[in-house]
């Protein structure tokens, strides 16, 4: 099992917006995070807007390009693009991974 971070960034003046489209995200979404195996995913948001993400995972790349796959990943990021300043890019192609270097369990 993977753990995997990542750090995104949307703009801070669409925090309200952004964190409003999280409280009801598509049921297809979530059921095709849930098959492309994505699990214990969780997003943290600070003030400035920069987000973290968790997830555990068997594959992290394996995870990405399934999502990628999926019609709703493409109607969600085409959602979520104008939150971000990544010049037009989909969030999911920008995730700035972080790496472990301590785990306790």
């Amino acid at each position: 099992m993977q753990r995997v971070c990542f750090l995104l960034r949307i703009k801070p003046e669409h925090r309200e917006e952004y964190l409003a489209h999280h409280e009801a995200v598509w049921p297809e979404m979530l059921d095709a995070l849930r098959m492309t195996g994505w699990r214990n995913y969780s997003l943290f948001i600070a003030e400035d807007g920069l987000v973290v993400g968790y997830l555990e995972t068997d594959d992290f790349d394996a995870a990405v390009r399934a999502m990628a796959e999926t019609d709703v990943n493409a109607r969600w990021q085409a959602e979520m693009t104008p939150f971000f300043d990544l010049g037009g890019r989909p969030p999911d192609e920008n995730f700035v991974l972080l790496s472990e270097y301590f785990h306790i369990d």
